[in-house]
C-alpha cells in the first residue's frame, strides 16, 4: 500500500486538494468493489490540525501534522496561491519539512504553481520542471537554476514531479496511479473523470507574451520591431540593422535576455496573431498565413504545429468561438 499524503498549505487552491483526495480514494473504492486490497492510504498534513483557506471560507482539517511526523510515499504539493511572494512566506515552514522527507525517500509531485514551493527547497536545482504558462518566466527569474520547460505537462526527475497550468495537474495525477498502479487502472480512472490520458503538453493553451522581465533596452527595442512588424518578413540581419549590432552579439544578447533564439521570438509573435485570428473564425487559414508574412504553406504549418501541437484547421475547428 502506498501512502499518499497531500499537502495543505496555508494558501492552498482547495480544488487541487479535493481533487487529488477524490481520485486516489475512488481508485479505492475501485479495488474494494472487485475484491481487492485496496492501494492507497490518502491523508491530509498540514501544519496545524486545521488550516483556514480563501480567507476564513473553507476549512481543511488535516490528519497528521509536520510535529507529528507522518510517514509517506508521495507528497502532493498543490498550487498555493497566486501571489506567489505572500505564499511563500506564509508556507516557509513546509520547506524544511519538504527536503526532510525526500533525503528519506519519499517522492514529491508538484501541481501547476504548487512548483514555487517545491523549488524553494533547492531540490530542483538544475532539473526539469513545468508549471502553469503563465508563471514560467516568473519561476525561470525566480529560481534561474532550475530548468523550467515551457511546454511539458508532465516531467519527472529523481522522484520529483512537476505539472502544467490549472486543471493539467491531473494528468500528473494520473501518470501517478498509472505508476503506483497499473496502465488498466489509469484508463479506467480516466474515464471516470472524463480525463485525457494522453495529454503531454500545454503549448495549445499558452497565450504568448514577450518576455521582458529583463533589463537589456536594445533587445526590448527589438522585441518591440518584432512585435510590431509581425506582418513582415525579417531576417535576423534585419535586426542586427535596426539594432546596430554585430550578428552575432545580437543572437547572443536575445537568447540570453529572452530564452528564446530571435527566430524562435518572431515565429512565437506570428503564431501568436494566427492563433488569434483563427479563434475569431473570420478568415480563411491561407489568408492568415499571407497576412503574417507566410507564403509557404509547409513551412507555417510546420511552424504553427511546432509552437501549439495542432495543426491549423484542428486548432480553428477546435478554438474558433463564432
Amino acid at each position: 500500500m502506498k501512502i499518499i499524503s497531500i499537502l495543505v498549505p496555508k494558501t492552498a487552491v482547495t480544488a487541487a486538494i479535493v481533487d487529488s483526495q477524490y481520485l486516489f480514494t475512488s481508485i479505492n473504492q475501485f479495488f474494494v468493489n472487485d475484491g481487492k486490497e485496496v492501494p492507497f492510504k490518502v491523508q491530509l498534513v498540514g501544519a496545524t490540525k486545521t488550516v483556514q483557506l480563501n480567507k476564513g471560507i473553507v476549512s481543511i482539517n488535516t490528519d497528521y501534522t509536520f510535529d507529528e511526523s507522518p510517514t509517506s510515499d508521495l507528497i502532493i504539493v498543490p498550487p498555493i496561491g497566486q501571489n506567489i511572494d505572500e505564499a511563500l512566506a506564509l508556507n516557509e515552514i513546509i520547506v524544511p519539512w519538504l527536503i526532510k522527507e525526500y533525503k528519506k525517500g519519499v517522492e514529491i509531485a508538484s501541481l501547476c504553481i504548487g512548483a514555487f514551493l517545491l523549488a524553494e527547497t533547492g531540490l530542483l536545482n538544475e532539473k526539469s520542471c513545468s508549471t502553469h504558462w503563465m508563471y514560467v518566466e516568473t519561476l525561470k527569474h525566480r529560481f534561474p537554476k532550475v530548468n523550467v520547460v515551457n511546454d511539458l505537462i508532465i516531467t519527472e526527475e529523481n522522484g520529483l514531479y512537476t505539472s502544467g497550468g490549472a486543471t493539467s495537474y491531473w494528468n500528473l495525477l494520473l501518470h501517478l496511479v498509472e505508476k503506483y498502479t497499473n496502465k488498466e487502472t489509469a484508463i479506467l480512472i480516466s474515464k471516470f473523470f472524463l480525463l485525457d490520458i494522453n495529454k503531454n503538453n500545454q503549448n495549445v493553451f499558452t497565450i504568448f507574451k514577450g518576455q521582458r522581465s529583463h533589463e537589456d533596452e536594445a533587445i526590448l527595442k527589438v522585441q518591440d520591431y518584432i512585435e510590431d512588424s509581425f506582418d513582415k518578413k525579417i531576417s535576423i540581419d534585419d535586426l542586427s540593422i535596426y539594432s546596430n549590432m554585430a550578428r552575432r552579439t545580437l543572437e547572443r544578447r536575445f537568447k540570453k535576455a529572452t530564452n528564446n533564439t530571435v527566430i524562435e521570438y518572431i515565429q512565437r509573435v506570428k503564431i501568436e496573431v494566427v492563433k488569434k485570428e483563427l479563434e475569431k473564425g473570420r478568415k480563411t487559414i491561407s489568408e492568415i498565413m499571407y497576412e503574417v508574412g507566410y507564403s509557404d504553406s509547409k513551412s507555417f504549418r510546420d511552424v504553427f504545429k511546432k509552437h501549439t501541437s495542432m495543426s491549423p484547421i484542428a486548432y480553428k475547428n477546435k478554438y474558433n468561438w463564432l
